[in-house]
């Protein structure tokens, strides 16, 4: 039996488009990764095609999981997403420690992280200290866009168009620039150095790398979150989902293409990452030949517009999520408010603002990102695995369905399992706590549900 929504809640007004839809799933997709992450794969796969091969795999992973979502969005697009498909394929506690998760600590900590990335970037740029520092400038980042999607949703969403198209051009013409000014050498030097053999793509090296290239993917799953504000959401989610995460691809893969293009494979692999943190990213390595220092200033711009839009992306999605759980009783009345002129769960927002920037001004978001990227493919799992039971008692659906079904869900399940594996086995402590972080919701649903039963 469905439950009754909170008397003082209100639905919330369908202000996003197709476009808009689509600019989610880039936009949330597309952070900080496409400028960092070849460092690391270069590291862990050992070749040029090794790399750009663990980015086919991860996409081709992720359109699966996005499929899976596309169905479960077409047939639930309300307020929430993966909360509604746990809810409607599981019992009502397991959606609830989603819930818990995601709210009170993977979107502030995502949000956080994003802000400061871009506080970090903008010093290319910008006189960050002349702004009151790093801090500041995060949690003032943090505040500027909460704010923005206080108004009408319409609005947020044509923020995040504009964000996410002004990241296309600027990543697509950094490319340009390195593919039209590297020496024709330089392809030479690419296709006769980089010292592929199929003995990479078996080794744990390709599968950590594959692993780097998931994270980067990440996000796929946010724009169902809002597929309640979609017009014709059942057939705009999975369109959305479907053509966001192939433009996202194309990017990934001709970004990466360049950055090896423009600089050597010694070089990337040299990159700034966890092994050579003081070294600049791949991307500036990559086009500082040809802009010179310049080069450095147009980077940092792109970087910090990709993360400003994924932080846009991460803050309209991620409210909504205590919106549906409040509507179902499950969190404080209050975060299912609507504000009557914007429609949109201001209280929700706000909250979700003070959290990431708490994060951002201390600067401990990074390891509670460690813990719930275990707890999210945990969820992932379960999502896609709801499909089973969602077909078999659905009854008649006229909405996207996926195609060979049930091989593409099965593969995700198996593939996320393999995923957290990985994830234990090299880091058991962060695992471990991520599963403590998600128990703890266990007594307070507890107490939600006595209080139901007391209404």
């Amino acid at each position: 039996m469905e439950k009754k929504h909170s008397k003082t809640s209100m639905d919330l007004a369908a202000g996003l488009g197709f476009r808009e839809a689509v600019s989610l799933v880039i936009g949330t997709i597309i952070g900080t990764g496409i400028f960092l992450k070849a460092a690391v794969m270069a590291q862990l796969a050992g070749s040029v095609t090794a790399v750009l091969l663990a980015w086919v795999v991860a996409a081709g992973l992720s359109l699966m999981g996005a499929l899976c979502y596309a169905e479960l969005g077409s047939r639930f697009p309300h307020a929430g997403g993966e909360y509604v498909f746990l809810r409607k394929a599981w019992p009502e506690w397991i959606a609830f420690l989603y819930g818990w998760t995601r709210f009170w600590i993977g979107s502030p900590a995502a949000i956080a992280a994003y802000a400061v990335g871009a506080a970090t970037f903008s010093a290319g740029f910008l006189d960050v200290h002349a702004l009151g520092g790093r801090a500041v400038v995060a949690v003032s980042l943090v505040w500027i866009f909460t704010i923005i999607n206080c108004f009408k949703v319409h609005f947020g969403g044509s923020v995040q168009a504009s964000l996410t198209l002004l990241k296309v051009v600027l990543i697509g013409g950094l490319a340009a620039v390195i593919f039209i000014s590297a020496p024709q050498q330089n392809l030479a030097r690419l296709l006769a150095h980089e010292g592929f053999s199929w003995g990479q793509v078996t080794s744990g090296g390709f599968g950590a790398a594959v692993l780097a290239a998931l994270w980067a993917f990440d996000g796929w799953n946010n724009m169902p979150m809002a597929a309640g504000e979609i017009r014709d959401g059942q057939r705009n989610v999975p369109r959305a989902l479907i053509v966001g995460l192939g433009v996202v691809t194309i990017m990934y893969i001709t970004a990466n293409l360049a950055w090896f293009y423009g600089a050597s494979f010694e070089e990337i692999s040299t990159a700034s990452s966890t092994r050579y943190p003081e070294a600049l990213p791949a991307a500036t390595k990559a086009i500082q030949g040809f802009l010179g220092e310049g080069g450095i200033a147009v980077v940092s711009f792109a970087f910090v517009m990709s993360a400003l839009g994924a932080m846009n992306g991460s803050i309209l999605t991620s409210a909504r999520v205590p919106y549906a759980m409040a509507r179902d009783g499950l969190f404080p009345a209050w975060f299912a408010r609507v504000h009557p002129r914007s429609q949109v769960p201001v209280i929700s927002l706000l909250v979700q603002g003070v959290s990431a920037s708490l994060l951002a001004a201390t600067g401990s978001f990074d390891q509670l990102t460690d813990y719930v990227v275990f707890s999210s493919w945990i969820f992932y799992a379960l999502a896609a695995a709801g499909l089973f039971k969602l077909r078999r008692i659905g009854g008649a659906f006229s909405g996207y369905r996926i195609k060979f079904f049930p091989m593409i869900p099965v593969f995700f399940v198996l593939m996320a399992v393999w995923l957290m594996a990985q994830a234990i086995h090299s880091n058991p402590a962060a695992c471990a706590t991520g599963a403590l972080l998600i128990a703890l919701g266990v007594p307070i649903y507890r107490l939600f549900c006595i209080k139901k039963l007391i209404n």
